[in-house]
């Protein structure tokens, strides 16, 4: 006994002269059991589970050969952890979904596509490429005219809800007659038709899936799979949203005018809403006038009082899995 407590003195004194704290030599005599390794965050870092399979468009895409599992881990990771991003889509989705689906359904294109308008552009009805593209589904200005859209420094159609979705699925339609497969059309909406066949051909493939392209279209058609596969099931990948939090649909007057507006200010504050409300209802008006040369019908949205401030508990969720009350 007095040996062991002479031990332990010289311990406590070697200790003191190096500056061990009583607390650590005491960890130094007896040794605690190992722990299981712990984060040292309040949160952990999960990887999420990649699906065995997808359905796009009614077609079943098989997940389990090596390089689309691995495309699909790249980006269900990047939307899961994404997380200022993810949660506008959510947020912006319950606004802009109402209007998209019923056009993709009068078109007969497959409900899926709005997909890739989510990944095209975030659903921001103002984006803008460093490339030129603009709108919800990013149409450059030759395609946009191609596809019936009015583009020019005082009207840009591609920035019309409507219109551009219209002028959207009249390419996806012509793609679709071309390969008859929709995953094929989509790789076509990112790197053009002429791009993909001639890969297509080159390649001995048949679907674009199989092709070796450029970086940005090898992850198109994963991307929207994933934009899908987490606004689906966005509280599997841990986004936790209320009801009142999403963005509700705003309701609007339709004003159809068929003469020129020489000032868009004047004329907003004549119907009750600012200049800034008016632009942002119609966002494809690109100055402050509406010149209208060729005597041609627009039609205005004025966005109703009624439907311009918050009201928590009318907040309706177009998708019940959305929120968590």
């Amino acid at each position: 006994m007095k040996k062991k407590l002479t031990n332990i003195t010289f311990i406590l004194l070697c200790g003191a002269f190096i500056g061990i704290t009583p607390l650590v030599v005491s960890s130094y005599m007896k040794p605690k059991q190992q722990e299981p390794e712990k984060s040292e965050l309040p949160y952990a870092v999960v990887s999420p589970v990649i699906p065995a399979s997808v359905n796009f468009a009614g077609q079943e895409v098989d997940l389990t050969r090596y390089d689309r599992r691995e495309r699909m881990d790249r980006e269900l990771n990047a939307f899961t952890y994404m997380h200022s991003t993810t949660t506008l889509l959510i947020k912006r989705a319950n606004r802009f979904f109402p209007v998209i689906e019923p056009l993709l359904r009068a078109n007969g294109i497959p409900d899926d596509f709005k997909y890739l308008m989510v990944i095209e552009s975030n659903l921001n009805t103002l984006a803008r490429s460093g490339a030129g593209a603009a709108g919800l589904w990013q149409f450059m200005q030759a395609t946009g005219r191609e596809n019936g859209l009015e583009v020019n420094t005082n009207v840009d159609e591609r920035y019309h809800i409507v219109k551009s979705t219209n002028a959207a699925c009249r390419y996806l339609k012509e793609a679709y007659a071309l390969y008859g497969d929709w995953v094929t059309v989509a790789a076509s909406y990112n790197a053009g038709k002429g791009r993909i066949s001639g890969e297509l051909r080159n390649q001995l493939a048949e679907n674009a899936m199989d092709l070796w392209l450029v970086e940005e279209t090898s992850r198109y058609m994963f991307r929207i799979f994933a934009a899908k596969q987490v606004l689906e099931h966005p509280q599997q990948y841990g986004f936790m949203l209320r009801r009142e939090q999403l963005y509700p649909p705003i309701p609007y007057e339709e004003v159809t005018v068929n003469v020129p507006i020489g000032d868009l200010a004047a004329f907003a504050k004549s119907k009750g809403i600012t200049y800034a409300q008016l632009k942002d209802a119609n966002p494809w008006l690109r100055t402050n006038s509406l010149e209208n040369r060729s005597g041609r019908s627009y039609t205005l949205l004025i966005p109703q009082q009624s439907g311009m401030y918050y009201n928590p508990e009318e907040t309706v969720p177009h998708n019940r899995d959305w929120v968590v009350n």
